[in-house]
């Protein structure tokens, strides 16, 4: 007998409350859906620890945000709810997980526009085991390269028709710099804008640190990620660390930052709800801060992320 596949899925259906358990080893979207044909639509990902989902409110704001860029119909908060909550519980009957600390999923909410001529739009959550290079980029580090978005700072506000600030399903680009960052030997990719912005990598968002002594000889330290006004998606998981950071001690900042910003701090990450922190060791082949600071620095900020729900 074949064991379940490794994904569940629920489909958001009126006649469904809490959502429609769809068969994932089966095809379930139609060639006409605009989501596969044109990349229309929107999604989250979360991350769910022991089954319960971590920033799930943050998550749901964000996608409500990026359905009025797209002027989008998405179903309400409830019905995300319980079709989260039926995905969860159907993983954990098919999939008992063999200890609690691993059991981490990646809880990933889709919209489209439905297929062409459609009045509603077409909606699912979709639950699979976290992957395990992410997990081992946490532990490791990555090295990334900078690339050119070809876009300026402030085309985001002068263009609002790109999405710049929404997630959306058309994520070729961003796959293709991925892969050109893997043919140079790298794991990652920061983009910055054609006036030398550091903006965001393509599936995460920038931080940098920088420690320092003050006047009285105590020690300051100091995050920093990029402003959220040069056209980058806002990351829930930046925001909950910021929060977190500050209650600890840190004092926070928001760009603008240039790539020599980057090489001269003393730490950076690339962080997102799903890899969490992952420590950047290597920028263009440049070594940033030293491993006992990075690490030193990234345990901080791990803790601190662990408490947030």
């Amino acid at each position: 007998m074949t064991s379940p596949s490794p994904v569940v899925l629920v489909f958001l259906d009126p006649d469904a409350p809490d959502g429609r358990l769809a068969d994932a080893s089966q095809p379930q979207l139609m060639v006409t859906d605009q989501g596969a044909a044109r990349g229309d639509g929107i999604f989250e990902t979360m991350l769910a620890v022991d089954g319960k989902v971590r920033k799930i409110q943050a998550h749901l704001d964000r996608l409500a945000g990026s359905a009025e860029a797209l002027d989008l119909d998405v179903p309400g908060e409830d019905q995300w709810r319980r079709a989260i909550a039926a995905g969860l519980g159907q993983h954990h009957v098919q999939h008992p997980p063999a200890a609690p600390a691993a059991d981490e999923l990646a809880v990933k909410l889709v919209v489209t526009r439905g297929v062409d001529g459609a009045v509603a739009p077409t909606a699912w959550v979709q639950v699979s085991p976290v992957g395990e290079l992410g997990r081992r980029q946490r532990e490791t580090g990555i090295d990334v390269i900078l690339l050119d978005r070809g876009y300026d700072s402030e085309v985001g506000e002068r263009a609002p028709w790109l999405l710049l600030g929404a997630k959306t399903l058309s994520y070729a680009v961003n796959m293709a710099a991925l892969r050109h960052a893997h043919k140079q030997g790298a794991d990652d990719v920061i983009f910055h804008s054609s006036d030398g912005r550091v903006l965001e990598g393509p599936t995460s968002t920038v931080l940098l640190a920088h420690v320092e002594k003050s006047a009285d000889g105590t020690t300051v330290k100091r995050l920093i990620t990029p402003q959220l006004d040069s056209g980058i998606l806002p990351g829930t998981s930046q925001g909950a660390l910021f929060i977190a950071a500050k209650a600890a001690g840190w004092e926070l900042g928001y760009g603008p930052l240039e790539p020599r910003d980057l090489l001269d701090a003393d730490a950076v990450w690339l962080i997102s709800s799903v890899r969490l922190l992952a420590p950047v060791n290597r920028i263009d082949g440049q070594e940033i801060g030293t491993p006992a600071l990075r690490k030193e620095l990234s345990d901080e900020l791990n803790l601190l992320f662990a408490g947030i729900e």
